[in-house]
C-alpha cells in the first residue's frame, strides 16, 4: 500500500466527506424539526459541526479498513444518524418524506456547487490539481451519498421515502425490513447489484443533470 498516495487521497477527499455527512444529517434534523419533531434540536444535532455526526467506526475506521482490504476498490462509511420521532411530526406518513428527501437533496445541492467551483477554477486557468480534485471529489461523493441514499429499502432514506408514499398495507409491510435492511443492501452492495443497477444510472443522470444546469456557465468560458 502506497502510503503517500493514501494521504493525498485522505486530503483531497476530507473536506468534501466532511461536508457531505454533516449538511446531509443536519438537513434531517432541520426538515424534522420543520415538520414538528424537535428531537435533533434538542440533541444538538441541527449543527455544522461535523464532530456532532462523525462515527467513530462508521465514519473513520470503516472506509480506512475498506481502503486497505480493497486498494481502494471498494469505500463505504457512515454517519452517526439524526434522531427523527416521526410520532411528534405534524403528519407522520406525509412529512417523513420530506424528512428523508431532506439529506439527500443537500447532498444533490452540494454536488452542483462543488461543480460550480470545478468550473470556475478550470475556466479561471488554474493549475493547481489538489484543488481541481478536491472540486472533482466533492461532486463524486455527494452524488454517491444522493444515490445510495435513495435506494428504495429502509433505513436508508430511499426506504424511508417508498414508506410514506405506499398505502398503508404496503407500507408495513416494507417497514417491517427495517431490522435487516441494512444487511439487505450490504449483500446487494457485495454482489454488484446496487452498483450495477442503481447508483451507475442514478449518478450518470446526476451528472447529466448538473451539465445542463452549468450550460450558461461554461459557456462563458469558451
Amino acid at each position: 500500500m502506497d502510503i503517500a498516495n493514501l494521504i493525498q487521497t485522505v486530503a483531497i477527499y476530507a473536506l468534501p466527506v466532511l461536508f457531505a455527512i454533516t449538511i446531509h444529517e443536519a438537513a434531517h434534523g432541520y426538515a424534522a424539526r420543520h415538520f414538528g419533531d424537535p428531537t435533533a434540536a434538542m440533541l444538538g444535532r441541527i449543527t455544522l459541526n461535523p464532530v456532532k455526526h462523525i462515527d467513530p467506526v462508521g465514519t473513520i475506521l470503516m472506509p480506512l479498513m475498506l481502503y486497505f482490504a480493497t486498494s481502494g476498490a471498494f469505500l463505504f462509511g457512515y454517519a452517526k444518524p439524526v434522531p427523527v420521532n416521526f410520532g411528534q411530526l405534524r403528519n407522520p406518513k406525509r412529512d417523513m418524506v420530506w424528512v428523508a428527501l431532506a439529506g439527500p437533496a443537500s447532498n444533490f445541492v452540494q454536488a452542483i456547487l462543488w461543480a460550480i467551483v470545478f468550473t470556475l477554477l478550470a475556466g479561471a486557468g488554474v493549475q493547481e490539481r489538489f484543488f481541481l480534485e478536491m472540486a472533482r471529489a466533492g461532486v463524486l461523493v455527494n452524488l454517491v451519498m444522493w444515490a445510495f441514499n435513495l435506494f428504495p429499502l429502509p433505513p436508508l432514506d430511499g426506504g424511508r421515502i417508498l414508506v410514506g408514499l405506499l398505502p398503508w398495507r404496503q407500507a408495513q409491510a416494507v417497514s417491517r425490513l427495517e431490522p435487516w435492511g441494512f444487511f439487505i443492501v450490504m449483500g446487494l452492495v457485495l454482489i454488484g447489484v446496487v452498483g450495477t443497477w442503481w447508483l451507475r444510472p442514478l449518478m450518470s443522470l446526476g451528472y447529466d443533470a448538473i451539465g445542463l444546469l452549468l450550460t450558461p456557465l461554461t459557456a462563458l468560458f469558451r
